[in-house]
């Protein structure tokens, strides 16, 4: 039997990375789902779990790993842990921030940008040959518009820093008001929405969030607001948001994240005022293998004995 430690990947994890595990870890690759049996008697020898930002570890599954010493998460995002389970255990969770700030702050740039000028229905519009029928659409400036961002983290001030070159007015909601930005405080999504031309969603997923974007939000927003997500799907009532664009309750939205990827509802497919990506925030190269060595070296400081890099506080 090889004495390296066994992990368990729970989800499909970026190629560089698994090498980098099974060089020096056994790698059980999911097996949780695709071979019961197999799991089954592997599990007592399991001590790490590698996850991603959208994968399950629920109490139960932690509950059949009685050797599990701590999970790694690959993404900023780890609402699909149980932390608290993992908690009342003792096993650290890990995940990695930071790393990707930036890309998804461009990125959030990027769509607010493509809904605002239109930038991919322009494209089909030359590819269609639509350009010699007559001239395309007019659009929305973007140059001083009214910005709300909805999270005020490393990522929310990123997005703001970069919206300043735009000469946007930046406004936020949060928890709580944050004492070293400059924006507007609003108290929630709704009164934040009412002020803005722009509402961008950067908040953590989960429980606390789940909805916050809902009917009332929207409609605060009104005809004129288009709304921006690159946080979580489970952060907008999709069905409300669907019914919104609908009805010209918004003017339009901009989506990287949904409820049930890879999943998208074919009403907001179809839709002409509506821009999807299939959620690549983090999607560079460069942030890939960023995220992947954090994750890595998660791992190799906690079965070295070493303090852990980005340990999630709860």
């Amino acid at each position: 039997m090889s004495d390296k430690a066994e992990v368990l990947a729970v989800a499909p994890l970026m190629p560089f990375l698994m090498e980098s595990l099974r060089a020096e870890y056994t790698v059980h690759d999911r097996i949780h789902v695709s071979d019961p049996a197999a799991f089954a008697a592997v599990a007592p020898r399991i001590r790490a779990v590698v996850a991603n930002g959208e994968a399950k570890v629920p109490r139960e599954l932690m509950a059949q790993l009685p050797a599990l010493e701590m999970i790694s998460v690959f993404g900023v995002g780890y609402d699909g842990v149980d932390v608290p389970a993992a908690h009342e255990r003792g096993v650290p969770v890990t995940n990695t921030p930071e790393v990707l700030n930036d890309d998804v702050a461009d990125l959030a740039l990027g769509l607010l940008l493509s809904i605002a000028r239109r930038i991919p229905q322009a494209d089909r519009f030359v590819r269609e040959g639509e350009w010699t029928k007559g001239p395309f659409t007019l659009s929305r400036k973007v140059t001083g518009a009214r910005l709300g961002i909805v999270g005020m983290g490393r990522i929310g001030q990123a997005i703001a820093h970069r919206a300043l070159a735009f000469q946007m007015d930046v406004s936020y909601t949060a928890r709580s008001p944050r004492a070293n930005v400059p924006y507007t405080y609003y108290p929630d999504a709704a009164a934040l929405a009412a002020a803005v031309d722009f509402l961008v969603v950067i908040t953590p997923g989960g429980a606390a969030t789940r909805g916050m974007i809902d009917a009332k939000v929207l409609q605060a927003l009104g005809p004129q607001g288009y709304l921006v997500n690159v946080a979580r799907g489970s952060v907008v009532d999709q069905p409300a948001l669907v019914a919104a664009l609908q009805n010209g309750v918004i003017a339009g939205a901009a989506l990287d994240v949904f409820v049930d990827e890879p999943n998208v509802p074919a009403e907001l497919r179809n839709m002409p005022n509506v821009v999807l990506t299939p959620h690549v925030g983090s999607g560079t190269r460069q942030t890939r293998e960023a995220m992947a060595m954090l994750t890595f070296n998660n791992l190799r400081a906690h079965f070295a004995g070493q303090p852990l890099l980005t340990p999630v506080a709860s």
